[in-house]
């Protein structure tokens, strides 16, 4: 049962329903693909989706750009396979309303400041901010430029934001009302009578999260002395098409370089995120990088562990790290890790429902070897008599070096999923 073909595991979308209506804000990726999540899954009982501005000639226009997707296909085919049929109906466009898989949408084309969204006067008590512009849970609601309790402003309860949380004021903690959530991973965490504010994280934390969390629970954070990543990412909205003017004082030249046909070197605040998710990473040294590919989804982590072993004689294989995998994918982590020992290439996993990590276990490898430390040239040991000298306080520990490799769909068949299981699991307790 250990194969990437196992698909759909976990709570499916559909069944219980909601009597809410959910507030959407932003229509990009993760905004259009969370629509096609809460259209298919059916629990809440209205959509009310804010753009911000007229797009295109009017609703059909709107309403096309939803229905049709270049990297997911069609958003019937999406729904219901291969008798898909006309999935978008009943247009009004004098109320921006219409309806998706037969759940009631209204577009809203007008205010783009979450504050002076009509949440309030539409009924809409929780919303998913997609446009990844407010981020910071300190921000005034009433700032010019937008933020993120403009929407509790406007009338929401709880407002969940689909990218991790930016402080822009250096030392400023974060707000007790704030709180970073993946789910499976520490969904506990969410307070329904203090946080109001939710953060779900990003796709490449959400992996990273599934990645680590096996090693920890079964090695311990103390035999994890570093950890580092690096994930190898499909494009994203933010880059552009074709090499551009850099924007004044911007000082990194490569996000205006043409995603088309560069390998693009950038960052990740991963690493920062994960701390947040994962408390006992604060304690272990981790390093993120991120490097940008031409493909429009479809990522990769490679994901560099360094373990104290135990001996030489009986180090830690490869067949261990699988096994820890292999167990949590079909134990207490089976609704969002998968594990795999076939060949896969990055569109095998596009699309692949309720994945936050695919283990590619046939890379997955580990190399042990001592690590030779001078005792008397430690910091923390000096002045306590050590001799010094060749050979003299050597101590020897043998680390094994471990490489795990895990897939991610970073827009819908990861991310997405899982941003709208939070999304529920939070509007159950409104």
């Amino acid at each position: 049962m250990s194969d990437i073909s196992r698909q759909g595991r976990g709570a499916a979308p559909g069944g219980e329903k909601l009597p809410l209506k959910l507030g959407i804000n932003g229509l990009g990726r993760i905004g259009k693909l969370t629509l096609w999540h809460h259209a298919a899954r059916g629990a809440f009982s209205e959509l009310v989706v804010n753009i911000g501005r007229e797009a295109g000639t009017g609703l059909q226009d709107v309403a096309d750009y939803i229905e049709r997707d270049s990297t997911y296909g069609h958003l019937g085919q999406y729904l219901h396979g291969y008798r898909w049929g006309r999935v978008i109906e009943n247009l009004n466009e004098e109320h921006g309303t219409m309806q998706v898989n037969g759940i009631p949408v209204t577009v809203l084309r007008k205010d783009r400041n979450p504050k002076d969204l009509p949440w309030k006067n539409l009924g809409v008590p929780l919303v998913v901010d997609t446009t990844g512009k407010f981020l910071d849970p300190t921000a005034s609601p009433d700032d010019k430029k937008g933020a993120i309790q403009g929407h509790l402003q406007a009338g929401a309860r709880k407002v969940i934001v689909s990218a991790p949380f930016k402080i822009k004021e250096k030392g400023v903690k974060m707000p007790p009302d704030a709180v970073t959530v993946v789910m499976g991973i520490n969904d506990d965490h969410f307070d329904p009578r203090q946080h109001r504010m939710i953060s779900g994280a990003s796709c490449t934390t959400t992996c990273l999260a599934f990645m680590v969390k096996p090693l920890l629970d079964y090695f311990g954070a103390d035999k994890i002395l570093t950890a580092s990543m690096v994930t190898v990412h499909a494009a994203t909205g933010s880059q552009e098409v074709l090499d551009r003017l850099p924007d004044p004082k911007a000082s990194d030249l490569r996000k205006n370089r043409s995603i088309l046909n560069n390998i693009i070197l950038t960052s990740t605040g991963a690493a920062k995120a994960l701390a947040l998710v994962i408390p006992e990473m604060k304690r272990i040294g981790f390093i993120a990088e991120s490097v940008r590919i031409p493909t429009s989804t479809g990522s990769l982590i490679v994901l560099v562990v360094t373990l104290e072993d135990e001996s030489l004689e009986h180090p830690i294989k490869r067949d261990l790290i699988n096994q820890v995998y292999r167990k949590a994918s079909e134990g207490y982590m089976k609704d969002y890790l998968l594990f795999t020992e076939k060949q896969n290439v990055s569109s095998d996993i596009i699309g692949n429902p309720r994945a936050a990590a695919i283990i590619e276990g046939s890379e997955n490898h580990t190399r042990t070897a001592h690590i030779c430390i001078d005792l008397a040239k430690i910091p923390q040991l000096k002045g306590v008599g050590l001799k010094t000298g060749e050979g003299a306080c050597i101590a020897e520990i043998p680390v094994t070096q471990a490489v795990i490799y895990g897939w991610y769909d970073n827009e819908l068949g990861s991310y997405t999923n899982l941003l709208g299981d939070l999304t529920f699991k939070i509007g159950q307790t409104l």
